[in-house]
């Protein structure tokens, strides 16, 4: 029910908004930020930021999280997951703080302090994902004739479908969330609007920057479920 409820969800907020844009008297200052070519500008470059990060995390956790399931390596999970423990735990702003330190403000920051917030969920769903398969799944495959890899893409993944991206959609939604931050280390996100709307005082610059975050993480939320509705097995649904 909820993989149908959101979008409608999404569409009357994204109307209201609309809406509201549209009929509002806005002051020079806030008609500078909110100009429609400044705010699809800043939304493209908030999706940028987010798709970015997002990729080179999907890259990084999810082969990592196989890998750390294969029996000679299973010593190596613990380790591996409390140092992306260590990556979350860390606030994000003294994260992107200290990365600047280390690499100057920008786009390429921005992305690499994402990259160490969310590795996490997807890193602990893929592992959790794999373990879960039941071993007697794995002996029956192997019995019939499916060598290691075959199984692991024909079974175990498959099986692991579910958990695997549901952590992807929780890394996707902080993803979204986080990146409004990177405004303070010189990139250009939603967060630019939200910032200007607390500094200047302008209340509806800062609203509009505050709902447009929440629809994109709403949008990708959806798009997450959608993704993981479709790819679990019939059986599993």
């Amino acid at each position: 029910m909820d993989v149908w409820l959101e979008p409608l969800v999404i569409v009357v907020v994204g109307v209201g908004f609309i809406t509201w844009h549209a009929l509002t008297d806005f002051t020079a200052n806030e008609s500078a930020q909110l100009n429609s070519s400044v705010l699809v500008d800043t939304i493209i470059a908030h999706i940028k930021l987010t798709a970015t990060a997002a990729v080179v995390v999907l890259a990084i956790a999810i082969p990592l999280g196989i890998l750390l399931t294969r029996p000679s390596m299973t010593r190596f999970a613990p380790i591996a997951v409390g140092l992306g423990n260590i990556g979350q735990a860390a606030p994000a702003v003294g994260l992107l703080v200290l990365l600047t330190f280390a690499l100057g403000t920008g786009f390429r920051t921005a992305v690499l302090g994402l990259i160490v917030y969310a590795v996490l969920p997807i890193l602990q769903n893929t592992i959790a994902g794999l373990r879960q398969v039941d071993q007697h799944v794995i002996e029956a495959s192997r019995g019939i004739g499916y060598s290691t890899r075959r199984t692991l893409f024909q079974v175990e993944l498959p099986l692991a479908v579910p958990v695997i991206l549901n952590g992807v959609r929780t890394a996707l939604v902080i993803l979204v969330g986080t990146a409004t931050l990177s405004t303070f280390i010189g990139a250009t996100s939603l967060g630019t609007l939200i910032t200007t709307g607390i500094t200047v005082f302008l209340p509806k610059v800062l609203i509009a920057g505050a709902v447009l975050v929440a629809l994109l993480a709403l949008a990708v939320d959806w798009i997450g479920r959608l993704v993981e509705y479709f790819a679990t097995p019939k059986g599993m649904r």
